[in-house]
């Protein structure tokens, strides 16, 4: 059997495996859990849309690994996700001030669990050249 139908099941069931086995992308569904690869895309879906190269000057910067090297410290603390600024404001209720991203539009468990597993696991960057992170899908105050 030999049908467009069946050709194009094939396709997209062997596209989806490649894109989450993270293949060419540095990070996918399958990447380790705490490995910077496993949160690069929670990061550039709920984050770098107000946090990248068009933010407001008070705003800290994280488009790219080099920026968020520079939030270890303060606002990053390898090993402590309850007192890593980065992690906190994601896990605030809508209501409460400095809820990110913005109200309404909280990161879900899954990707939260994702970023305090990064940050318990040391919040290891990859190691080499700098890695510019894009948005991703729409900003999060247009969802």
């Amino acid at each position: 059997m030999n049908s467009p139908a069946l050709h194009f099941a094939l396709t997209a069931a062997s596209t989806i495996a490649l894109l989450g086995s993270g293949c060419g992308s540095g990070q996918g569904l399958s990447a380790k859990p705490g490995s910077f690869a496993s949160v690069r895309t929670v990061i550039e879906a709920n984050c770098v849309h107000c946090h990248g190269a068009a933010r407001l000057p008070n705003m800290p910067a994280f488009n790219d690994t080099r920026a968020l090297a520079n939030l270890t410290g303060k606002w990053i603390v390898p090993g402590h996700p309850e007192r890593s600024r980065f992690f906190q404001v994601m896990t605030f209720s809508d209501e409460q001030p400095g809820a990110m991203p913005p109200t309404g539009h909280a990161v879900s468990k899954t990707e939260a669990e994702a970023i305090r597993a990064w940050i318990q696991a040391g919040a290891t960057l990859p190691k080499g050249p700098n890695i510019t992170l894009t948005p991703r899908g729409d900003g999060p105050r247009s969802r």
